[in-house]
């Protein structure tokens, strides 16, 4: 049963990855990486990494999709304004293209992807509280630093934003 849900969700997620590329409308391609985003997330549900499906639909699917499709439909794309490329660009993105796939074989052909010890297998490594555990206790430090950071840069995005009037208050 497991399998058959394994093998439907990685179909679903090669073919909406696929419409991502293929797709000739820029909202259609977002729409396909949402759904290429909540199949990845069956995957983390598949794997028992709760947290990190959770995580992956509300920041990924959730937010910067969203952001995208606003974008790309604030910008009003289509075929009238875009310009035309020249093939002299397309022959070096298919050079490029080519080049990054022939780095990428030649970095992972000899990657050891290890294999499945019953005595090493833990199912509750990717729960919420193993997770909130390790990351209170062994990265509590790292974990403030990020979020006095993360306080820092939304002062600063009020601030930028922050319209400017002729008068100052202090």
């Amino acid at each position: 049963m497991i399998q058959n849900v394994f093998y439907f969700l990685t179909f679903l997620t090669l073919i909406s990855a696929c419409m991502v590329v293929f797709s000739r409308n820029p909202v259609y391609s977002v729409l396909f990486l949402i759904l290429t985003f909540f199949s990845i997330s069956g995957h983390y549900i598949l794997l028992n990494a709760q947290f990190l499906a959770a995580v992956n639909i509300i920041v990924y699917a959730g937010a910067i999709m969203v952001l995208f499709l606003f974008v790309i439909m604030f910008l009003n794309l289509n075929k009238e304004t875009e310009t035309q490329k020249s093939n002299i660009s397309k022959f070096a993105a298919v050079i490029a293209g080519g080049l990054l796939m022939v780095v990428m074989v030649a970095a992972l052909k000899d990657v050891d992807a290890g294999t499945y010890t019953e005595a090493g297998f833990n199912s509750q490594i990717g729960m919420v509280q193993n997770l909130g555990m390790v990351l209170f206790k062994n990265y509590l430090l790292p974990f403030e630093l990020a979020s006095v950071l993360f306080l820092v840069a939304m002062a600063g995005a009020v601030m930028l934003g922050k319209k400017e009037t002729g008068e100052r208050h202090f």
